[in-house]
């Protein structure tokens, strides 16, 4: 069995993760059977990988909790938001990556928030860039 050394944020630390695939994680999902996955040994949260590329293997980021996963899907939701609909998606996209990485400080991926207060800030930043309050 293929391990890694992965930062969980259930665990707060590095784990050595084990490499599985999305039907063990999802069993009712048979589109998912081929996708690798890495998961933590002692509290079995995952993280998916980079599995469209060529090191299909590669942790999209560390390995979150069930909370902190439901915060990079909104964060992905309200991003999208933004520049799914423009004229020109890719340099909006990279505009508004910037922006939130210039708001916290350093490079931004959505795979790199490790607590809720920190996704819901981004959030709330995003939201500030559309001028939405909801």
């Amino acid at each position: 069995m293929k391990t890694a050394s992965i930062y969980c944020v259930g665990c707060g630390c590095n784990v050595n993760a084990e490499l599985t695939d999305a039907s063990k994680i999802y069993p009712n999902r048979l589109d998912l059977k081929n996708i690798p996955m890495w998961q933590c040994p002692t509290c079995w949260n995952f993280v998916g990988c980079h599995h469209k590329t060529k090191d299909r293997t590669k942790p999209l980021g560390s390995i979150p909790t069930k909370e902190i996963r439901q915060v990079r899907k909104s964060l992905h939701y309200h991003i999208d938001l933004l520049w799914k609909n423009a004229p020109n998606r890719r340099v909006v996209r990279t505009e508004i990556y910037a922006k939130i990485g210039d708001f916290i400080g350093r490079t931004y991926h959505s795979a790199e928030v490790n607590s809720v207060e920190d996704g819901e800030k981004i959030i709330e930043f995003v939201k500030s860039l559309s001028g939405r309050k909801e």
